[in-house]
């Protein structure tokens, strides 16, 4: 029991790390002109792309909103170093939603935020940093958020704007989203972070019981935040639903526990807090409540609106595969969980205290053969694995687009 109880409070403290947002320089070259998409023939009837979501998707809405505190350090190179220079998004290069446009002959998807930006296929609303309660909703539990307001419902109103602006009709914007396909997430892991953030320890004297009452008041916000969670991303799913959306797709959580940043702050030595994947078995755990109840959400949509395909995007397991098949997928598996840019050396590479792009911290000599990026996102060459492995080998769930065979 006391066991136990150790490894989760050691698992808490790897949750303490805010998934920060990363902010850059407008992109350096223009992405395809519609006319590109004209000439090429439509991946199983879908023209558009929405999308809603926090940094594993934003394109640069955070980046047109502005910088932020410890995270300066992300607005330039080395972020976006293998597509010519940052560009918002928090990698090296390209993301998960990008391989997906590309995937559909679609041009890369705009961020909002960018005036005057050609949104003739589709709109990025995903914010970098957004959580998926408002920010009021979150104060009202002591919760702050420090990196933006945009929140999952203030992103769906955004929706609704460009909607009304570029229609004449409800008829018309479900016409238009007949021929679409609406990403709802990855969102929601912002919120357990800043809510562990808001009972982290005090400095020093980690092991008192000041810091261990703190650490267990943050395990228990946190999961209370679960059930409104899950409801805030499956209402907003209902309502672009109600508004026309015949293609959803909703992501889950990404396996915590197999995350450079978290496994760095916890620094476990005892086997016992680790499962068979080499991954703390406690942040796992949580993440997999957040996924159970989340797919049960996602039944009861499915009951409801029969005649649409609501697809579960299961990132948990396809990041797990790919972890375990990192050399068949020609990633350095002695460096699986070693960001490639970051500070400290040892298993992990990561210091909070120097994040990418920070004095003092340096980039691998082959980004492509490393899963992690920063110690908390993806690099362009594992953002295109988890694509492949969610829309052409099944992990999204039931298929959303069904691409010709090769």
């Amino acid at each position: 029991m006391a066991t136990m109880a150790r490894i989760l409070l050691a698992a808490l403290v790897a949750m303490l790390l805010i998934v920060g947002p990363c902010h850059a320089r407008p992109a350096p070259e223009q992405t395809a002109k519609s006319s590109t998409v004209e000439e090429k023939a439509v991946v199983d009837g879908i023209t558009a792309i929405y999308n809603f979501g926090d940094s594993l998707s934003d394109t640069g809405n955070l980046l047109r909103e502005g910088a932020t505190g410890m995270l300066q350090h992300t607005t330039g190179l080395p972020y976006g170093s293998a597509i010519g220079g940052a560009t918002g998004r928090c990698s090296d290069g390209y993301l998960m939603i990008d391989y997906l446009a590309k995937d559909l002959g679609l041009p890369l998807l705009n961020p909002y935020l960018d005036e005057g930006a050609d949104f003739s296929h589709g709109v990025n609303f995903a914010v970098a940093g957004a959580t998926a309660l408002d920010a009021a909703a979150l104060a009202r539990r002591g919760v702050a958020v420090p990196h933006t307001n945009s929140s999952l419902g203030v992103q769906l109103q955004r929706f609704k704007d460009f909607m009304s602006a570029n229609t004449r009709s409800p008829q018309e914007i479900h016409e238009k989203l007949a021929h679409s396909l609406v990403m709802v997430g990855e969102i929601g892991g912002n919120d357990y972070n800043y809510a562990f953030s808001a009972n982290k320890p005090a400095a020093g004297g980690a092991r008192s019981i000041y810091n261990l009452g703190r650490m267990a008041t943050g395990v228990v916000e946190a999961m209370a935040l679960v059930p409104d969670v899950v409801r805030s991303v499956t209402s907003a799913a209902r309502e672009l639903l109600d508004m026309g959306a015949t293609r959803v797709v909703i992501p889950g959580n990404f396996p915590l526990g197999c995350v450079p940043s978290y496994m760095a702050a916890v620094n476990e030595t005892d086997p016992a807090a680790y499962d068979a994947n080499g991954c703390l078995a406690a942040l796992n755990l949580f993440a997999q409540m957040h996924n159970v109840l989340l797919q049960q959400g996602i039944r009861e949509l499915r009951r409801s609106y029969a005649s649409a395909t609501i697809s579960y995007a299961d990132y948990f397991y396809a990041y797990v595969r790919m972890l375990r098949n990192a050399g068949k997928a020609e990633f350095d598996e002695a460096a699986r969980t070693e960001a490639c840019c970051g500070a400290g050396g040892g298993a992990y590479n990561f210091d909070m205290d120097r994040m990418c792009g920070a004095p003092g911290t340096s980039v691998c000599a082959r980004p492509d053969e490393r899963i992690s990026w920063d110690g908390v996102h993806l690099t362009q060459r594992a953002n295109s694995v988890m694509s492949d492995l969610l829309y052409h080998k099944g992990f999204a769930s039931p298929a959303p687009v069904e691409f010709p065979r090769t």
